[in-house]
């Protein structure tokens, strides 16, 4: 726990992020919408860049360029299961623990606040904010690392849910989404925060996809270096953070695995209503009128010291509890060699052929596109378990490998 004087210092910056707008921006604001003004750094409907042009995804008066990736991303069946799939508590059963699903809502639904104050675009935001975590595995980021470290160990190669959530939008679905929906869902990454937000220089496909291998070939030297090419792209990577930093918090009390005095700051699950409030209008104060994100120093070191306290206190276990880390890497090892094996034996009756394989097929020919997945099998294994639900893999590595044992999921505080 901090000092009374570390304590102090923590409240005394707290105290100078502003809970309200200025009035001389809240005024200039106000006669900007009386004008009619646009802010000239949104990204428009018309400037959408799609990999196919084709007709039935040109924008109308009422589905705009960007809501159609919206709308895109709503059925997918990766959408479906973020409901399944952990955000950070993965064997706890308290239906007030936030899920993956809920993640994604409060993240699009601080952005739009955030985007909307600063007249951005705010379809582009929603689709953006809805479709950021669409290749996270199964566990949350535990089972990210798991993945990673097999995929890497065999491969050569690097697994980051954000890339996966490219490739389930690009390849997996083929539904021809916009670059700039795409090149937002590559750089939300959260867990590198920034004071400023410049824009990359971004504009063609080819760009893009040489970024994508980047990432993948060279791992964390390109994942920290990706920046948006939109405003609201940036706004959507900002709000990645503020969503979860506090909502962690209220989960972790809720769960019973911390007291609400546990934090340093001393306001407990309160914590999220005062980040989100603070943080956004901290954000439009510093950002209105210019072409970039940027924050107060003091509202970024709060998110600094914020996020190290989370991980010291609640991250540091991933949500896995006990002895079950060791027992779900071997889970997710014996699965990732078993589902090789399939594809190389070629059978047909195995899950990842039922399951995965087909389906995607199925998906793909609608589009009259095909699921390469010979060309590259350990990417088809990385593809099947990273669209997991926590349930779905349970029940699968029980049913193929008997000896594992995984937790009982319990209610709260039952533990």
């Amino acid at each position: 726990m901090a000092t009374n004087q570390e304590t102090a210092v923590i409240k005394a910056r707290m105290d100078r992020i502003p809970s309200a707008l200025s009035p001389e921006l809240f005024e200039r604001i106000a006669t900007d919408r009386a004008s009619g003004y646009v802010n000239p750094y949104r990204c428009n409907d018309d400037q959408v860049i799609r990999r196919i042009d084709r007709a039935s995804d040109k924008g109308t008066l009422m589905r705009p360029a960007f809501m159609r990736d919206t709308e895109k991303i709503l059925h997918l069946p990766a959408y479906t299961r973020y409901a399944g799939k952990t955000q950070v508590f993965s064997f706890r059963s308290n239906d007030d623990l936030s899920r993956r699903g809920l993640h994604v809502q409060l993240v699009s639904r601080i952005a739009r606040d955030i985007g909307c104050a600063l007249g951005l675009n705010c379809d582009l935001i929603e689709a953006i904010g809805l479709g950021h975590d669409l290749g996270h595995t199964p566990f949350g980021h535990a089972g990210e690392r798991f993945l990673n470290d097999i995929y890497h160990e065999r491969t050569g190669r690097y697994f980051f849910h954000n890339v996966q959530s490219v490739r389930v939008l690009d390849a997996l679905y083929g539904r021809n989404v916009s670059l700039q929906t795409l090149d937002g869902v590559l750089c939300h990454n959260g867990e590198y925060e920034q004071r400023v937000f410049e824009l990359s220089d971004m504009g063609s496909f080819d760009q893009f996809d040489q970024a994508v291998e980047d990432c993948i070939a060279t791992g964390y030297g390109a994942i920290g270096h990706l920046r948006p090419m939109t405003l609201e792209g940036c706004v959507v990577r900002i709000s990645d953070i503020l969503a979860y930093v506090g909502r962690d918090r209220q989960d972790a009390i809720a769960a019973g695995l911390l007291p609400p005095d546990a934090f340093d700051d001393g306001r407990g699950g309160a914590y999220n209503s005062w980040i989100l409030t603070h943080a956004s209008i901290d954000i439009v104060e510093h950002s209105y009128g210019k072409p970039r994100i940027e924050m107060s120093e003091d509202l970024f070191e709060e998110i600094r010291r914020a996020k190290r306290e989370n991980y010291e206190k609640i991250y540091s276990k991933g949500g896995i509890e006990g002895d079950s880390e060791e027992e779900l890497r071997e889970a997710f090892e014996k699965l990732y060699d078993r589902c090789l094996r399939d594809i190389n034996e070629g059978d047909e009756s195995s899950y990842i052929f039922k399951h995965h394989i087909s389906r995607i097929e199925q998906q793909l020919s609608y589009y009259d596109r095909t699921y390469a997945w010979q060309d590259d099998k350990d990417q088809a294994v990385v593809d099947y378990i990273a669209s997991m639900t926590d349930g779905y893999f349970c029940e699968l590595t029980s049913k193929l490998f008997p000896g594992l044992k995984f937790p009982h999921r319990t209610y709260i505080n039952e533990r």
